[in-house]
């Protein structure tokens, strides 16, 4: 989950241009080898939370506590602005206008990606595929609506992603017209919240997770093609550190 493009989104850096420099970690990484997960708090200053969090993310969701949890308004478009490869991912770029309503506050989608396999674990079981909708207020807090992707039935709007996705690493390009956000949602808005951070460098622990417990299904076929290009792009999951894990009644 990419921190980067949710506070470019949010305009706080055009006005102090070097707080760019102390919030991103701009060392090379990757999800294997001598720049993978357990050597990230190493690659750059910033990224030393990678290491010394106690709220890192994922995690493997166990054992939960039944709350009233405020329900998730989701009000997105129907359509995205680009899609770009950017050499961890394909995500899918929004404008202005999706809003997330979460508690007293109001976020806004500001993109969404895939990892495979499935970053969060349910009882320590992995799903095919997990995607991950990033919003964030003009506080800079941000709120990441997760959804496991399994594999059976052809979801459409998945389908039409690993269709048009670009195959290299590149700048963004148009999104289809087809690309509906909406539909990599299942019609259940159960979900479980923890405290938790950014999955990828810097790590950040400034993350609220709202993770879907309701999976949605996608084709073989697709899970497939996106493998092909990332065959590995999730970091394994971080010690729970005795946080508490609250799942809507």
């Amino acid at each position: 989950m990419h921190r980067r493009d949710a506070l470019k989104w949010l305009g706080g850096l055009a006005a102090c241009p070097l707080c760019a420099r102390s919030v991103f970690a701009d060392a090379h990484w990757s999800y294997e080898g001598s720049d993978g997960p357990q050597k990230w708090g190493e690659l750059d200053p910033a990224n030393r939370v990678c290491t010394v969090g106690s709220q890192q993310s994922p995690i493997d969701i166990g054992d939960t506590i039944r709350a009233q949890l405020a329900p998730l308004k989701i009000t997105w478009d129907k359509s995205c602005d680009t899609i770009v490869n950017n050499g961890h991912t394909i995500q899918l770029n929004l404008g202005q206008t999706s809003v997330l309503g979460y508690g007293n506050a109001n976020y806004r989608l500001v993109q969404f990606h895939f990892h495979h396999p499935s970053e969060h674990l349910i009882g320590g079981k992995s799903s095919a595929m997990e995607v991950h909708f990033v919003h964030a207020n003009a506080g800079g807090s941000l709120a990441v609506i997760g959804v496991l992707m399994t594999a059976g039935r052809t979801n459409p709007v998945f389908n039409r992603i690993v269709s048009t996705m670009p195959e290299k690493e590149g700048p963004p390009v148009n999104a289809d017209g087809a690309i509906n956000p909406n539909g990599l949602l299942p019609a259940a808005r159960g979900y479980y919240r923890y405290s938790g951070s950014l999955t990828t460098p810097p790590c950040s622990e400034t993350v609220d997770w709202l993770l879907l417990t309701d999976p949605i299904q996608v084709a073989d076929v697709d899970i497939a093609r996106f493998a092909k290009l990332y065959p590995m792009n999730a970091r394994p999951v971080q010690k729970a550190n005795r946080r508490f894990v609250l799942r809507s009644a």
